[in-house]
């Protein structure tokens, strides 16, 4: 069951998104786990492409993973610990008090936040916890950070919705009505190739937006810019990517 005011930002480059989205390290959920008593069942909400809910598989027995987009549940990674469900986050079918942890990767933003916590509340287990985490763009040089960050600044400026700038003031001002813990800083890194890093700007829901309102693809400006700095575009590099990361105790 989907909700009428569902924003569908992603269904259509589910493939996409799933193919170049940079991995969450392990050291997340380890740490993760380590603050639950009990790791019988955790709850990934937002889940996309499964990527969260597949990392939890080795820290918690069953994993419900749960999307409003049938197309990223049909995308989703498979695994023997996951269920997949196709619900809006403030309306599952999950028992009363019955997780142990709520993830909520890149998702947050997204969510109607008082309905979404209350169904928080309702189903994780008495002092169990919530994350949520987000990232912003990746740095690799200065030279190439500065093109990039000009395409997101200006070039689909426009095109980038309220939530999406929750984001960009880096989870800020997104409610958090819980107690928050402190926590360790986390990043991801991956070596990629201009190729991989451009699929990457595809899947961006504002770089979509144009696509569908206008009919143009605003990604070969960014390419012929970053050509001039990357070098051989089958040269590898890394990017680097920072969580932003809130971690409550309901």
């Amino acid at each position: 069951m989907i909700v009428s005011n569902f924003k569908d930002n992603f269904s259509k480059q589910s493939d996409v998104y799933l193919k170049h989205r940079p991995t969450y390290p392990d050291e997340l959920f380890l740490y993760l786990s380590k603050l639950t008593d009990d790791h019988s069942l955790a709850w990934d909400c937002g889940t996309g492409n499964g990527q969260a809910a597949h990392g939890l598989t080795k820290y918690y027995k069953k994993i419900y993973a749960t999307d409003a987009s049938q197309k990223q549940i049909e995308n989703a990674i498979q695994h023997g610990q996951i269920k997949y469900g196709v619900e809006p986050a403030d309306r599952t079918t999950l028992s009363d008090q019955s997780v142990d942890l709520i993830t909520v990767a890149i998702a947050l933003h997204w969510f109607d936040h008082d309905s979404f916590y209350k169904e928080v509340r309702r189903v994780v287990k008495p002092g169990g916890i919530i994350a949520a985490w987000t990232y912003r763009l990746p740095t690799v040089t200065p030279e190439i950070d500065a093109v990039v960050q000009n395409f997101h600044d200006e070039v689909v400026d426009e095109h980038w919705q309220r939530e999406n700038r929750l984001v960009s003031d880096g989870y800020k001002t997104i409610p958090f009505p819980f107690a928050e813990l402190d926590h360790p800083a986390f990043i991801m890194s991956k070596n990629w190739s201009l190729d991989d890093l451009l699929g990457l700007v595809r899947s961006w829901s504002a770089v979509q937006r144009i696509i569908n309102q206008t009919g143009e693809n605003p990604v070969p400006i960014l390419e012929n810019e970053l050509l001039e700095v990357w070098g051989n575009r089958e040269t590898e590099r890394e990017m680097v990517w920072k969580l932003i990361l809130k971690i409550g105790r309901v």
